[in-house]
């Protein structure tokens, strides 16, 4: 039996040494440094730790014992993003954990910046190696609450677990969990990114949708500067009405042809812009 790495042990003190204490489970042994214990322990005694492999790739322990394990998943902030490798995340242990380009998302501008988190658990890869796994959508039904129904249009802040041209889906700060659709945003949030949103709908699952858009009357002022800065990028009119496809609109302008019709009418009553032709004109 191989000593479990990323998980907690607890192993005996078998000897001490000028770096530290060499440690004993069924005949393995591991180092623990000195850096990696608070107190002095003596040759006999037991110790819970958790295990690790260092640079050198020998077994190291820590008596710090993260919450996220091989078994168990929890929040790990990311430290550092290197694009040819992927995001490392900080256990609460000295060693930060790669979690590999091949489990983020194939597009690098939703990929997760430094001080985002992500929902990981640990794992070995191909050289025995630690890595962090992101959280599935099947893990997160293991772990999230049934959302009461008197959240329907409260605010609510979490962190996008896994992203799609559908929609964002979040794992909230009260382990609920929600689903953003992509005609409920602006841009895409990123993995890991804490979000702050509008419960739109509460389902019968106990899931929720969730709005990152302000709500009609405040929406409003701010489709009309949209369409205000399309017009004078676009020498002063473009290809769209009131009568446009909607999902043209929508690929254009990221709202919905309702939105898109109730900002252009604000912009027409103000003297603003003018409807010729299917299209649009800035006056």
């Amino acid at each position: 039996m191989h000593l479990p790495l990323g998980n907690h042990i607890t192993m005996t003190v078998l000897r001490k040494i000028e770096t530290g204490y060499v440690l004993d489970k069924d005949e393995q042994e591991a180092l623990l440094h000195h850096n990696e214990t608070d107190r002095e322990l003596k040759e006999g005694e037991e110790v819970e730790v958790f295990l690790y492999s260092d640079k050198k790739g020998n077994i190291a322990a820590t008596t710090t014992l993260p919450t996220v394990t091989t078994i168990n998943y929890d929040w790990a902030e990311v430290v550092e993003v290197l694009p040819k490798l992927g995001a490392f995340v900080h256990i609460g242990i000295a060693k930060e954990i790669l979690v590999s380009n091949d489990d983020l998302p194939k597009f690098r501008s939703i990929w997760p910046k430094i001080g985002d988190k992500l929902f990981v658990r640990l794992d070995l890869d191909y050289k025995n190696r630690l890595i962090a796994l992101p959280a599935t959508g099947g893990v997160i039904a293991e772990y999230y609450e049934v959302a009461p129904e008197h959240l329907l249009n409260k605010k609510l802040s979490g962190r996008v677990y896994y992203s799609s041209r559908e929609g964002s889906e979040v794992f909230t700060e009260d382990n609920y969990r929600g689903f953003i659709h992509h005609t409920e945003r602006k841009t895409e949030p990123r993995l890991g990114e804490l979000i702050t949103g509008r419960v739109i709908d509460v389902k019968e699952d106990g899931t929720i949708n969730i709005s990152l858009r302000p709500v009609k009357k405040e929406s409003i002022p701010l489709d009309a500067e949209d369409i205000l800065q399309h017009l004078e990028a676009s020498g002063g009119v473009i290809p769209f009405s009131d009568k446009s496809d909607p999902e043209a609109i929508r690929s254009t302008f990221k709202m919905s042809k309702a939105a898109f019709k109730r900002a252009l009418g604000k912009l027409m009553k103000e003297g603003k812009v003018e409807q010729r032709d299917g299209k649009t004109f800035l006056l």
